[in-house]
């Protein structure tokens, strides 16, 4: 599997043709957008999507994002096209929104867990769109990462996680907004927020008006086809335990700490401000919430890498523009 290094303005004419040539004859490849990177498949075909699923370890009951170079793409896949559709992807595509409309047949079953619709995104990403217009297939492409795993912010963790289980990975660098994107259910009358990102819900109500927030599901069958990706309770977790706690919680974070150190574990953490504790990694994150959702996969795939064996974690403030990190740590430390 060759880790191929590219300009951050695009691959060449001649990788990208061969890379567009892996996706059509059902191969795999590994490519970063603004969000994380994604491992992609032809969407429309069923054996390649199988592929993407076999390689991350990932249950059939979680659908996969539809990656398309512009709306008019999207607009191909889906039966319908609301005004808040056009709205959203007028203001935020290309970027790291993805909309779930209701499907076309030509989208196969296996993409959307059997569901009648499908999330579509439109990334900014100059090698993303580079790739998708050369391949002139729909590519589907979740996180390229082993499922419930950290999410990959740089082409050494895609590597890390698959070796040599797919076929290309390109290599622009580490991904600019960091966590996966903000997805919003449009088949129903009002649009509903299923997993929150970087495009925050005060950003898409500028837009359209009222966006509910759907719950966050809990207990049932956990086989139960999901709306979007993301919304299972354990997701973008490290190997080490992650335990959050509130800023008025700090003293019970630094006897935690001390306790494990005490014992004999590798006590690593991300602080918004320094935490008197014995930490053998500490590290301090941006207080501006899109700073943060940068770094955070990196820092934790950083503590990883170090051994720790518990993360402690400053629990960012409740707020519109932080709930998509908040949503990352929480799924993590279920």
């Amino acid at each position: 599997m060759p880790v191929i290094r590219v300009p951050l303005d695009g691959p060449g004419p001649q990788l990208l043709a061969h890379a567009a040539s892996v996706l059509r004859r059902g191969g795999l490849v590994a490519f970063p957008t603004e969000t994380v990177y994604g491992l992609g498949a032809n969407a429309l075909d069923p054996a390649a999507v199988g592929r993407i699923f076999a390689t991350k370890g990932r249950p059939g009951f979680n659908p996969l994002i539809v990656h398309v170079p512009d709306a008019f793409a999207a607009r191909a896949l889906v039966t319908s096209w609301p005004d808040a559709a056009a709205a959203l992807a007028e203001r935020f595509w290309p970027g790291p929104l993805t909309l779930v409309l209701p499907k076309r047949d030509l989208v196969p079953d296996v993409v959307t867990a059997g569901l009648p619709s499908v999330g579509v995104r439109v990334p900014s990403h100059p090698v993303a769109q580079a790739l998708l217009q050369a391949a002139e297939v729909p590519v589907a492409a979740p996180s390229a990462n082993l499922y419930t795993a950290l999410s990959p912010t740089s082409a050494e963790h895609v590597e890390r996680a698959f070796g040599d289980r797919v076929e290309l990975i390109l290599d622009a660098g580490p991904a600019r907004v960091g966590i996966e994107s903000t997805v919003v259910d449009l088949t129903g009358p009002v649009p509903e927020l299923l997993r929150p990102g970087s495009v925050s819900l005060d950003e898409l109500r500028a837009v359209v008006g009222r966006v509910d927030v759907a719950e966050r599901p809990t207990g049932g069958d956990p086989a139960t086809p999901r709306r979007a990706p993301g919304m299972v309770e354990r997701h973008y977790a490290p190997r080490a335990r992650l335990v959050l706690f509130e800023p008025a919680d700090r003293a019970a974070a630094a006897r935690a700490a001390a306790e494990a150190a005490a014992a004999g574990r590798q006590v690593g953490a991300l602080l918004l401000a320094p935490l008197d504790a014995p930490l053998r990694h500490p590290v301090r994150m941006p207080a501006d919430p899109t700073a943060y959702a940068s770094r955070l996969y990196a820092a934790l795939h950083q503590l990883d890498e170090v051994g720790c064996d518990l993360v402690l974690v400053e629990t960012p403030p409740e707020t519109a523009a932080w709930a998509g990190v908040r949503d990352r740590l929480q799924r993590a430390a279920s």
